[in-house]
């Protein structure tokens, strides 16, 4: 018997197997194929909305959890994955600017809002308003991250490389069964596959599309990552990442010809230069219309669990939250209400 088993290997189910590890708790993990929204994610960290200058919710803590996260898995598994690089947020505007200086004057704000003007010159970027720099940003490779756990979780034979066939799940008093394994507990940590799962998909995980470039630069020349109404992000050798689109309606994981276009349309609107789109990715995010991540267990088996929702913020999201779950099962410490599943009994 093993204590859990974790359905779903994107970030999620990365984050809350390392924190199985760290307490010592036996698990498998199914490497649930039904999306890849981990696998072409932007993988940015930002503690700042910036289409409306405010705090994401809980940042600090989210932080200061993600950066200890991604710090012991770089030491463990000998890779480079938490990259910490500004953000720049590109002003079109003297109104930006002045609403810019109005937010870094409130006290939640005033840590992550640089109160000068970049007034830094980028070859292949027009800017006129100049820039504001975002503290405590950067971004995770998050391609890099799912090679190299998946291979660590395969070498150590936690990995099971099959989908999960929900009618072969047997629900006891005391455990789960699942072909011939036998478990304390069941996670299911799938991303917008949750809408398969016939105990979860009473939830209102509401996916949101999501399409990025890797485009080829030569004559632009950022060190920084510029953000306006899509973000460019600097991968070296004049590489550079792009997204992203949102598309509520398209639940599919295909690039389209329309989120190409908008892209490329965006693209014009911030750099001069020429560009060569190298790779064209799509995705869905799994998103919750109150914009928080979904936790907590079944509400009539006691040893079914969900870890899902991380939206737009995975990245910074899932391990803070893996620990708030692995503790409420464990310790019955109380999930916060505004993550807590229960809030949405009345669905089920």
């Amino acid at each position: 018997m093993v204590d859990y088993i974790i359905v779903g290997s994107g970030l999620a189910g990365i984050a809350f197997a390392e924190t199985l590890l760290q307490n010592d708790r036996s698990f498998v993990v199914f490497e649930n194929h039904s999306q890849n929204s981990t696998q072409i994610a932007g993988g940015l960290y930002n503690p700042v909305i910036l289409k409306r200058f405010s705090q994401v919710w809980n940042a600090n803590l989210q932080l200061e959890v993600a950066h200890e996260f991604y710090r012991n898995i770089e030491e463990k598994l000998s890779v480079s994955l938490d990259f910490k690089i500004p953000i720049y947020r590109k002003f079109c505007s003297v109104e930006e600017q002045n609403n810019w200086f109005a937010a870094s004057d409130k006290p939640n704000l005033s840590p992550f809002l640089s109160t000068k003007i970049v007034t830094k010159k980028y070859n292949g970027i027009d800017s006129p308003f100049g820039y504001g720099e975002v503290f405590e940003t950067g971004y995770v490779d998050t391609a890099l991250l799912l090679q190299y756990y998946h291979d660590y979780l395969k070498t150590n034979h936690w990995l099971i490389e099959n989908s999960f066939d929900y009618s072969g799940l047997k629900i006891l008093e005391s455990h789960i069964e699942y072909q011939n394994l036998k478990s304390k507990h069941i996670v299911f940590a799938e991303g917008f596959g949750m809408h398969s799962n016939p105990y979860f998909k009473y939830l209102p995980l509401d996916g949101t599309k999501g399409e990025l470039f890797i485009i080829k630069a030569p004559d632009l020349d950022l060190d920084v990552i510029v953000n306006t109404s899509v973000f460019i992000l600097p991968l070296g050798n004049n590489l550079y990442k792009v997204g992203a689109t949102y598309n509520w309606d398209d639940k599919t994981s295909i690039p389209t010809t329309q989120g190409r276009e908008e892209l490329i349309d965006r693209i014009k609107e911030i750099i001069t230069c020429n560009f060569e789109i190298i790779e064209h990715f799509a995705g869905v995010r799994p998103t919750v219309k109150d914009r928080r991540p979904l936790l907590g267990t079944h509400p009539k088996h006691k040893n079914l669990h969900i870890l899902n929702g991380m939206g737009t913020r995975g990245v910074m999201l899932a391990p803070a939250m893996a620990i708030d779950l692995f503790d409420y099962i464990e310790t019955d410490k109380p999930l916060e209400k505004a993550i807590n599943i229960r809030r949405y009994e009345s669905l089920f």
